[in-house]
């Protein structure tokens, strides 16, 4: 019998996109067990809702208030493994974590936001990632990246043989798809949104480059067009300039209103209303300066949203050829692939087709298979050795 453990102690509100990384790979690795392998899964206390309806014949549950972020992980958590019996292998979802775990141990790598974006964190926050990422990826036997992109960034950054990462893509989940009338009728009476806008969903860090989005929102008003932009997602009170961007755009829109009106602030949107907000979007716009992944494309686009992204880091391989793309640093270039989905309803028709089958091709499923294909080479490695 073979049991991998995988730490899910990031399935909770501190960790929104990693926690949907772990609460979406569970349920498909599980599906895909051999009968000889068994699923371990670490997670905290308040997770065992989302998680608990897994637990089965393969699929151990176990809770634990050790924290990520606590000092004693690094004993504890080793000691509750070895309780625990039979563990073959360990992967981790996040960089903080036991160091001297005695197992086969795979990481999961996402991006390197704090060292490519240091404006966002501390010193103190940066040095400290260096230094616990630095170890976490010399105590991993193998690592899985969430893109190409990402894959080539961690390599050249620590120095990794290459062999030693796998490239293993996020997907969207199957609630996103296009949606009925209703539904979106329903999201847009809810949010009171208009027939015509352009969506980013996201949290307003520098990197999202939101105030470049909105300058360049601010071209195509100029322009004549009538779109209201709409941004949705949680607001870090920490980055408060697009805010002011838009409170200072000058002009009037046509029916009097000043133009700094004509961009809406969501805040955050409940899971269940996403879908319908993505299908309802015009044109769905992601910016980013630097996105390991970038998972609202794919959602957008699985929901029959226009998309225009990035043309950086992991956007392009994520896009394919299913999105207009940009150089994130040209306000213009942005309004310009903005301006020609809003004023082409069949190239919008075009790229919202090329968008549902570049999504169809991520799935939860692949991304297990070529998780469960690390897990047992690696195991396989370990045995040749001994």
């Amino acid at each position: 019998m073979t049991t991998y453990v995988l730490d899910a102690r990031t399935v909770t509100p501190h960790f929104p996109g990693i926690g949907r990384y772990v609460a979406s790979l569970a349920p498909a690795l599980a599906s895909q067990l051999e009968a000889d392998e068994r699923l371990l899964m670490l997670h905290a206390p308040e997770a065992r809702d989302r998680l608990g309806g897994l637990a089965g014949p393969q699929v151990r549950l176990l809770s634990t208030t050790i924290s990520p972020f606590s000092l004693g992980q690094q004993m504890q958590l080793p000691r509750l493994l070895r309780e625990a019996g039979g563990v073959d292998l360990y992967h981790s979802t996040y960089y903080l974590m036991p160091y001297s775990m005695r197992l086969p141990t795979v990481l999961t790598f996402y991006d390197l936001i704090p060292v490519q974006h240091p404006e966002m964190v501390s010193r103190r926050a940066r040095v400290l990632f260096r230094l616990m990422m630095g170890m976490a990826l010399r105590v991993s036997a193998q690592v899985l990246s969430i893109s190409e992109a990402a894959r080539c960034d961690v390599v050249a950054r620590f120095k990794l043989p290459p062999e030693r990462v796998t490239t293993t893509p996020l997907a969207a989940d199957a609630r996103f798809r296009p949606q009925p009338p209703e539904e979106i009728a329903r999201v847009r009476a809810a949010y009171g949104l208009p027939q015509e806008m352009v969506l980013f969903v996201g949290i307003n860090k520098p990197h999202k480059n939101l105030v470049r989005l909105i300058d360049a929102f601010g071209k195509l008003l100029q322009k004549g067009n009538t779109a209201t932009l709409v941004i949705a997602g949680p607001w870090d009170d920490r980055y408060p300039e697009a805010k002011a961007v838009a409170a200072s755009m000058p002009g009037m829109l046509r029916d009097g209103r000043p133009a700094g009106e004509s961009v809406r602030f969501l805040g955050p949107v409940a899971d269940a209303d996403l879908p319908g907000l993505y299908a309802a979007a015009t044109v769905f716009v992601l910016p980013s300066l630097y996105e390991g992944f970038g998972l609202p494309v794919l959602e957008a686009m699985a929901c029959g949203a226009a998309v225009t992204c990035s043309s950086t880091s992991s956007l392009p391989e994520i896009a394919g050829e299913a999105a207009l793309t940009f150089d994130p640093q040209d306000v213009e270039a942005m309004a310009e692939a903005i301006g020609r989905l809003l004023g082409d309803g069949e190239l919008r028709q075009r790229m919202a087709q090329a968008g549902l089958a570049q999504a169809a091709g991520f799935t939860w499923e692949k991304t297990a298979a070529l998780t469960l294909t690390v897990y047992r080479q690696l195991l396989g490695q370990a045995g040749q050795s001994h």
